[in-house]
This record gives structure tokens, sequence and C-alpha cells, in this order.
């Protein structure tokens, strides 16, 4: 893998009570659809999740919806886009996994926070090298990565198990710090340079 045909967005089903978390979406699903990146996402109408995939739709990009039985009715699933329904969210999950070349997380609750942990934790473990990046809109995500440290600190994280990841609070950055993630991912699995190593 040396380009980026799809990303993953964890975002949301809520709009946040700060209007810069709908404005990053709305930014993020535009720069997508210029760069030609499909967006693979929950599935959902309403929310971050609603945002960002009506910008790609609405500029000719491609949506991969990925969602759940259970909520289709709840989140409003977006059938303007593929939607692919699963039977739980276990399969949904892996199927987002298979769609995407990385990895980003918008604001969002317990289940973006899930989401996001669950893929850095597949990292830790060897299952995958595709990126991970945290879209620290309005420093969203300090408190995660203060965790993430403290967890280091104490070498409940040790050496040689490194949580790799990204962060930028500019959502202009996110498309080419994932570029040259999987570029040097790339580079690294043909011997020119190791991979990077903890949060860049």
């Amino acid at each position: 893998m040396s380009t980026i045909k799809r990303i993953c967005v964890y975002c949301g089903s809520g709009p946040g009570s700060d209007p810069a978390f709908v404005q990053a979406a709305r930014t993020l699903g535009a720069i997508f659809a210029d760069h030609r990146i499909g967006l693979v996402y929950g599935g959902g109408s309403v929310g971050l999740m609603g945002e960002i995939a009506s910008v790609v739709l609405a500029r000719g990009g491609e949506v991969i919806g990925i969602i759940p039985a259970f909520l289709e009715n709840r989140e409003h699933a977006n059938t303007r886009g593929d939607l692919i329904v699963t039977r739980d969210m276990h399969e949904r999950k892996q199927r987002m996994f298979d769609e995407a070349d990385a990895f980003v997380a918008l604001p969002g609750g317990v289940g973006t926070l899930e989401e996001v942990v669950e893929q850095m934790t597949w990292a830790q473990l060897g299952r995958h090298k595709k990126p991970i990046l945290l879209a620290n809109i309005k420093n969203f995500w300090d408190p995660l990565c203060a965790l993430l440290d403290h967890m280091e600190e104490l070498q409940f994280i040790r050496a040689g198990l490194a949580v790799n990841y990204l962060v930028t609070d500019r959502v202009e950055d996110i498309v080419p710090m994932l570029t040259k993630a999987v570029q040097s991912v790339t580079e690294a699995e043909k011997g020119m340079k190791p991979p990077m190593a903890g949060r860049v």
C-alpha cells in the first residue's frame, strides 16, 4: 500500500456543542472529494457523520456507509451512497477496517473513542500498519493523548509496544500527514528506513 484510496472516519452521530466540529467535518469531506479519496464511515445521516458524508456526496465523491441493522433507524441510515448493513457492531468494525487504508477520528462520543482505540490496539499488537490520526479540533483529543502519555510513563505501554498515532488540529493537514505516513510504512517494508514509532 503506497497510496490512500479510502479513509475511514470515526465521528459523532451528534453535532457537538461547538460549530467548529461541524465545520471540520464539512471541510474534511470537501478535501476527500477534491482528492478523490473515498469516505468509509458509520453510515448515519445525522451529526458529524451526516455532515461529512453529505459534503463528499455533493461534490461527487465516493461514500461507503457501514451500519448495523439495529442502528438503521436510530442513526437514520444514509442511502445516498453505498450502504452496507451488518449483523452487529463487530462485523461493522471489521468491514470498516477492511475497506480503509487509514483512520481519522473527529470529535465524537464513546463509540468514536472505542473505535479509534481499537485500531490503536490492533496496530500495537502488530495486526496492521495503517496510519491512525486524531483530528484534534478545539483540543478535543487532548485528554486521550494525556492518558496515553500517562500509561507510557507508568509502563503500561511498554518499550516495543508503542501506540502509534498522529495528531493535528488542522483539517487541512490530515490528508498530507496520512499520505506521508503510508509512504513511510511502504519504505520501511522495503527496508529503506524504520517505521514511525509513538506519537507523531
